[in-house]
């Protein structure tokens, strides 16, 4: 092929090749489809011969040193159902032109590390593997419903707007990974709604400057990998893993409505809703969120050993209403959110929860979430006593003007330290807990002192003692004389005046211990609330 000056055609162009090359200096869209849908498709097997091939190279020759476009046109390459031969190698390069490429093939990887451009589209395409590292686009990337065997690399690549990646179909690498973001700058939103991996979807560091949707996406792991790997991810607003709607008829995406719409309102005619679903371990440990993580509906399908991580993300909002993981754990230790809105049936039991550390502010139930419930989800997260749940708890309830069940809650808290505590200090406990609930129901004492009272006024009411000092001594009275041993340090004159014989002394002796027990324990409960308040 020899060099042409500008304007003119090089020689050794093939008729699909040298139509090509017209169309791009015109600007106009190269269409070699058939229009016959089953042979036009680029994922089905049927071959497209020569007459609709192009050649990697001729390719690259225009995009990267094409000729100058026709004067009132503007340059660019648009092609429909073309077939590329070799490899696209761009590495390195400068695209200028505006590139749309719709429901091509290529028949070898497409390498465009380092490389810079303007606006990139591929849509619908059969591409055995993106090679994009450090790819620069001034405006859009695109890739919607393009099918990647090998996988997408896109490690430090830098979008200028938007990254939409809707409906991709992505295959696993040599090392598991379908499509490898980490250290990504998306200038605006990501859409990776409806998406299928079929290997580790790796996001770590990866920043994106409006919200990040994942709506009706399939991630699943393979080669031990996870499904979903983002530690560290950055998004300026809400990150969506929720359900997305799609056509019955046609399995396409449909109109997603936004968050907010009414509980229990279904798809829109026409069209049912697809959950996002992982299945594999998912990571996002360490993510800082803008608005909000939503996981509405979502399903985490997870083995023994996995784990939906969110250790140490910091969000106002944690929409935690998905399906409940059969297996597996969800571990939100260190996690700070302001807001935490949940169902009660989204959580997973004893075993398959972990929050130390976790800070919330504000608990906005889901439908009906009862204490006792509450107090279920706080006792799956604490196989072993930590007091810590329980008084985070206590403290939101407390802030919501909940004050009861706050005390409940830490009522809760002391009945599981109890069963840490030696014999001698679980016996004291259960005293506690009998009398004045550790404080907490200190009306107990009063009702136990009221029995104890009437008791002992009743016994000896039928006891005539004889005095200690002769006549020096005042009216019998057995009423006072019960409430005189009752009361510690209190003298209603009573006591010490009468001399007590047989069983009667022990009856007077089980009073004053008996006064004494309840005396203590309600000052341990007034302490204890002090110390809260």
């Amino acid at each position: 092929m020899t060099e042409p000056h500008d304007g003119e055609i090089p020689d050794g162009l093939s008729a699909a090749e040298l139509g090509m090359w017209q169309s791009f200096r015109n600007g106009t869209t190269y269409d070699l489809r058939s229009h016959d849908p089953v042979h036009d498709d680029p994922f089905a097997p049927h071959v497209w011969g020569p007459e609709r091939s192009v050649g990697a190279r001729t390719v690259a020759r225009l995009l990267l040193s094409g000729p100058p476009a026709r004067p009132g046109r503007v340059a660019a390459l648009k092609l429909r159902g073309v077939r590329v031969t070799g490899k696209l190698d761009l590495a390195g390069g400068r695209v200028s032109p505006y590139v749309e490429l719709t429901g091509c093939r290529f028949e070898q990887e497409v390498v465009m590390p380092e490389c810079y451009f303007t606006t990139l589209r591929l849509v619908g395409c059969a591409v055995p593997r993106l090679e994009a590292a450090r790819l620069h686009t001034e405006g859009d990337l695109h890739l919607p419903r393009c099918r990647v065997d090998r996988g997408i690399r896109l490690t430090d690549a830098q979008i200028g707007t938007d990254l939409l990646i809707n409906q991709l179909f992505a295959g696993p690498d040599r090392r598991g990974r379908a499509f490898v973001g980490d250290g990504m700058s998306v200038a605006q939103d990501l859409q990776a709604e409806m998406i299928d991996t079929r290997g580790e979807l790796s996001l770590r560091g990866a920043k994106v400057g409006g919200s990040l949707s994942l709506r009706g996406s399939r991630l699943r792991a393979s080669d031990g990998r996870r499904a979903l790997n983002a530690p560290q991810l950055s998004v300026e607003r809400s990150l969506y893993m929720t359900e997305a709607w799609v056509s019955v008829d046609t399995g396409n995406q449909g109109t997603t409505p936004p968050y907010g719409i009414a509980h229990g309102a279904g798809p829109a005619p026409g069209t049912r809703a697809q959950v996002f679903e992982c299945r594999g371990a998912a990571r996002l440990d360490d993510g800082r969120f803008g608005d909000a993580v939503d996981l509405h509906k979502a399903r985490f399908v997870l083995t023994g050993q996995e784990e939906l991580s969110l250790r140490r993300i910091v969000t106002p909002e944690l929409r935690f209403n998905a399906e409940r993981p059969m297996e597996g754990r969800v571990v939100l230790n260190g996690a700070k959110v302001v807001t935490l809105i949940d169902l009660s049936t989204s959580w997973p039991g004893p075993g398959g929860l972990a929050m130390g550390g976790f800070v919330y502010e504000n608990l906005v139930p889901y439908g009906h979430f009862p204490l006792s419930r509450r107090l279920e989800w706080v006792l799956a997260a604490t196989p072993e006593y930590v007091p810590e749940p329980y008084e985070r708890l206590a403290t939101v309830l407390r802030s919501c003007g909940e004050d009861a069940d706050a005390r409940e809650v830490l009522l809760a808290k002391q009945r599981r330290r109890r069963e840490t505590l030696p014999p001698a200090g679980r016996i004291w406990g259960y005293l506690q807990d009998w009398t004045v609930a550790y404080g907490y129901r200190p009306g107990r004492a009063l009702v136990w002192m009221a029995v104890l009272w009437a008791a002992g006024a009743f016994a000896f009411s039928q006891y005539r003692p004889a005095s200690v000092k002769g006549s020096e001594h005042p009216q019998w009275n057995a009423a006072l004389y019960s409430l005189d041993l009752l009361v510690p340090v209190v003298d209603l004159g009573q006591d010490g005046y009468w001399r007590m014989e047989g069983g009667w002394q022990w009856a007077a002796a089980a009073l004053v211990m008996l006064g004494w027990i309840l005396a203590t324990t309600v000052a341990a409960g007034a302490s204890r609330l002090l110390r809260r308040s």
